[in-house]
């Protein structure tokens, strides 16, 4: 009887392991599975291991993608930063862009394709595109990506920089015969490095270094230092962002202290001749002056240039057909254009960005575009077009020495610095760019303004076209090559128009005759 009770439980236990045994190999293929689901529905996104470094003003893409490539234009999209995904910079559901978004990035941000050889969101790219960056775009993005049952996430990290104005070196001589030179420029970030060396390359040791920064964040930077004669020879101010990007200006030590060696008095007398040696010459010239012009030469202006300004006196007509003898095209050079200002098809009319906000009562000084022509000899006349629906208030024209174009400082926009230039100012008047500005008496406004540049007399003259009468002349010494200045202002909306001249009536039928 024992013996059989031992076989019936044998049985029982058998059968019981094999139950358990079943159970437990669903269980596993179950979990096994899931598995392979899950695996095979899953998303990684991949971004660069490297911060995305972009100047500021400047368009940035932040490279964003799904790896293994697969099509995400069913998947939702979103773009935000730092703990605010309710309020991305971007959302992309639904196979559209949604509207809801940050406001500060609106008609800024944009999907885009991070190279050429992209297939987009087809291929699993989802990059960002911001454009017109700002201090304020630097950190953190983070880009997910969902879908219906998997999602990941990963962080771009932008830096965010700005190239500041080239060094404007203030010389000043010390008692001790040694010359205290200051270097001064603005618009950095972040905060640069400021080295100063000699010609021969070696490190001279400031006197001490400041860094101010302004209500947007841009930092201006101050150093100085004091050198002798026998210290260096030229000296250089670098200023440099950790990107290796730098403005760099240089100053001859040993001319600065030649000249003051024999203090104020020698230099007010060499001053004194060289203004009467202008007034003799101009005397002489005068015949040659009243065939051009109708007007008399300037009487000399001891400063930074000279001038001669009519104001309301009554005075003869110009022959505006000799001057257009001298006449060129011009046009706006596109790859030197401020960010802020927009230029026609055909580079003729230029006027600033309707979202260009300027802030203060001072002209924009530094909102310019230049002239694609470079001059380096002869005589050059083109005419500037400030009355279409509206009289223009607002301008600046002239000239400017190639190579001085970054210039910011308002203080580096004057003769000495290679800028030579008639601006309106709307109701504070017109002036000149001499230091400090000679505010004129033109009446009337001029509506469109003719400009002769004559490079080998230095000089620039400025004509009230349609009542054909001379405004004034600068003189100075040009050097090197000149290109067009124009400023559209910032307090109207009107543009700059730069004019064809029409070819003089008697010149053409001289043409004709020789035909």
């Amino acid at each position: 009887m024992s013996h059989m009770c031992l076989m019936y439980s044998g049985r029982i236990s058998l059968r019981v392991c094999f139950m358990f045994f079943t159970v437990m190999m669903s269980i596993i293929i179950t979990l096994l599975v899931n598995l392979f689901i899950e695996t095979s529905v899953s998303l990684t996104v991949v971004v660069p291991g490297d911060p995305i470094v972009a100047h500021v003003g400047s368009t940035v893409i932040l490279p964003c993608w799904i790896s293994p490539a697969e099509n995400a234009e069913a998947l939702e999209i979103r773009w935000y930063r730092h703990d605010q995904f309710n309020n991305p910079v971007l959302l992309y559901n639904h196979g559209k862009i949604q509207d809801v978004q940050e406001e500060s990035y609106r008609n800024r941000s944009s999907l885009t394709l991070r190279s050429d050889q992209s297939g987009g969101l087809k291929d699993g790219d989802v990059s960002l595109r911001l454009e017109k960056l700002t201090l304020q775009d630097e950190g953190s993005f983070h880009c997910y990506v969902s879908g219906e049952s998997a999602y990941d996430k990963e962080e771009v990290v932008l830096k965010i920089t700005a190239l500041g104005s080239t060094p404007v070196l203030v010389p000043k001589p010390l008692d001790d015969g040694r010359v205290n030179i200051s270097c001064k420029s603005s618009g950095w970030y972040p905060e640069p490095s400021i080295t100063w060396t000699s010609v021969d390359g070696r490190v001279l040791h400031p006197g001490g270094s400041s860094h101010n920064r302004g209500t947007d964040k841009m930092l201006s930077v101050h150093s100085w230092t004091a050198v002798s004669r026998s210290d260096a020879h030229l000296v250089s101010c670098s200023i440099s962002l950790r990107t290796g990007e730098l403005q760099e200006s240089r100053i001859d030590v040993q001319a600065i202290v030649s000249s003051d060696s024999s203090g104020p008095w020698k230099a007010l007398f060499f001053t004194f001749l060289i203004c009467a040696l202008l007034g003799l010459v101009g005397l002489i010239l005068y015949k040659y002056r009243v065939k051009l012009t109708g007007k008399k030469p300037a009487g000399p202006n001891c400063e930074e240039g000279t001038m001669d300004k009519l104001g309301n006196k009554v005075v003869e007509d110009v022959n505006i057909e000799e001057l257009r003898q001298h006449a060129v095209e011009i046009t706006i050079d596109r790859e030197r254009l401020h960010q802020d200002l927009k230029v026609s098809k055909d580079c003729k009319i230029v006027k600033a960005s309707p979202d260009y906000n300027h802030t203060g009562e001072e002209f924009p000084i530094q909102l310019c575009a230049f002239g694609a022509q470079r001059f380096t000899s002869g005589r050059h006349y083109w005419e500037v077009e400030l009355t279409q629906e509206n009289t223009k208030n607002y301008w600046l024209i002239g000239v400017v020495k190639d190579g001085n174009l970054t210039a910011r400082d308002r203080s580096t926009f004057t003769p000495f610095y290679g800028f030579w230039f008639l601006y309106s100012d709307g109701p504070r008047g017109f002036h000149i760019n001499t230091n400090p500005p000679v505010k004129l008496p033109l009446t009337p406004r001029p509506e469109r303004l003719g400009v002769l540049l004559d490079y080998d007399d230095g000089q620039l003259s400025f004509y009230n076209v349609t009542e054909r009468k001379h405004l004034l002349t600068i003189s100075s010494r040009f050097s090197g090559s000149v290109v067009p200045l124009f400023n559209p202002g910032a307090g109207d909306q009107s543009e700059l128009r730069i004019l064809d001249c029409p070819k003089p009536v008697y010149a053409q039928i001289h043409k004709d005759i020789r035909t």
